[in-house]
């Protein structure tokens, strides 16, 4: 390959929230982080030297993106998404999260009711509080190791809280799920039904294993563009998450309208140029590095299911069929949450984001980021065998 994904690059000291705040986050120093999703490989070259002959430039001045911005951005979701994404809709924001805070507070009153299916990336349920927002969840069932929407769960959810919004994550983080269109469907046709606008958080849609493809929710029917917000962002994909960049695709103008006006009130405009310039060069030119990025995950997700079926047989993975980020059955080791926190963030050593705090269902469960070197993996794994 072109890129060499094996190479191990020290971070320490370099503001890195995931290797620099260990004591802060209150984790012994030499924990090996596994936790936050930024991966630890350099991202592509056009990238770092689009940035260095911006820089040199010497001046940052306000900046708003070009029709060749959303030239490369159509194109990218046009060749890997078959999107056909009308720019003019596009809305950029400095992050996912920061979009689906700004739709809540645009969209919906204090005390009104917001869903999402746990175990789920904590800060939906964050937002949604910090918000006054009226927090609902309906569980994801796992069925043999795969998780399920419970569409009378969620439904009735719908129906006896007046819900006003749902929050969707898909490919879905942390259980890997890529839903299909049938499911999708079946989310949107409900949420039509009850008037129950939807936020699709696509961020991880760049990363689906073979034999999963993903379908950006919009696309499904006339009604569902209606009816949603489509966030995206180049930040995972291309490892960028410092440089706040997302675009986030708003199709009824209406609720376009209502978006902006909440931006004006919170007094964001224009995204920072460094952002701007690392999306452009890294659509218009990530095809390779994101291939052989994806085929060296492919080869750690072989390497951690070999290792815990030969070395730790009380851990069960569950399969991903999208994301770098792996769900770990620990229940079998039979310990309560405090109990598996200390076992495997303090005695063991890595650093890891505890399954409880993406919901109820997530107890018993670790969540762990294989976009790393494999020797980092394997320095990991054996540290846990180590303790167990």
């Amino acid at each position: 390959m072109k890129y060499n994904f094996d190479e191990v690059i020290n971070r320490h000291n370099t503001n890195s929230l995931k290797y620099d705040f260990a004591l802060q986050r209150k984790r012994p120093q030499d924990a090996i982080p596994l936790w936050v999703a930024d991966m630890d490989f350099k991202t592509l070259d056009e990238v770092q030297n689009a940035l260095v002959n911006k820089s040199k430039h010497g001046i940052f001045g306000y900046s708003e993106p070009t029709k060749e911005y959303f030239d490369a951005l159509n194109t990218w979701f046009k060749k890997h998404h078959n999107w056909d994404i009308d720019t003019s809709k596009v809305v950029l924001a400095c992050g996912v999260v920061f979009a689906i805070a700004a739709t809540i507070r645009a969209l919906t009153k204090e005390n009104d009711a917001v869903l999402i299916c746990q175990p789920v990336y904590y800060p939906f349920e964050e937002t949604i509080k910090v918000n006054n927002r009226k927090l609902i969840v309906s569980e994801l069932v796992n069925i043999n190791g795969r998780y399920e929407v419970d569409y009378e769960d969620f439904e009735a959810k719908i129906v006896n809280n007046d819900v006003k919004l749902f929050v969707l994550c898909n490919p879905h983080n942390p259980v890997g799920r890529v839903w299909t269109k049938d499911e999708l469907e079946k989310i949107g046709d409900i949420c039509l039904k009850h008037n129950v606008f939807v936020i699709s958080d696509e961020i991880h849609s760049d990363f689906t294993y073979e034999g999963n493809n993903h379908t950006v929710f919009c696309t499904i029917k006339k009604e569902f563009e209606d009816n949603c917000i489509v966030c995206t962002a180049p930040t995972k994909t291309f490892n960028l998450a410092g440089l706040h960049i997302s675009n986030i695709y708003i199709p009824n103008d209406s609720v376009r309208r209502k978006y902006k006006l909440e931006m004006d009130r919170i007094g964001y405009s224009q995204s920072n140029i460094i952002g701007i310039v690392a999306c452009q060069a890294a659509y218009e030119n990530g095809d390779l590095w994101l291939n052989e990025l994806k085929q060296y995950l492919k080869g750690n997700l072989e390497f951690v299911r070999n290792y815990i079926n030969t070395n730790l047989p009380k851990l069960k993975l569950i399969e991903p069929e999208g994301t770098y980020l792996l769900w770990i059955d620990c229940k079998g080791l039979e310990l309560c949450d405090y109990e598996l926190k200390e076992l495997i963030n303090y005695k063991a050593k890595v650093w890891v984001d505890d399954g409880y705090v993406f919901g109820k269902g997530g107890s018993g469960y670790i969540r762990i980021n294989i976009a790393c070197p494999r020797s980092i993996l394997k320095q990991a794994l054996d540290r846990i065998k180590g303790v167990l």
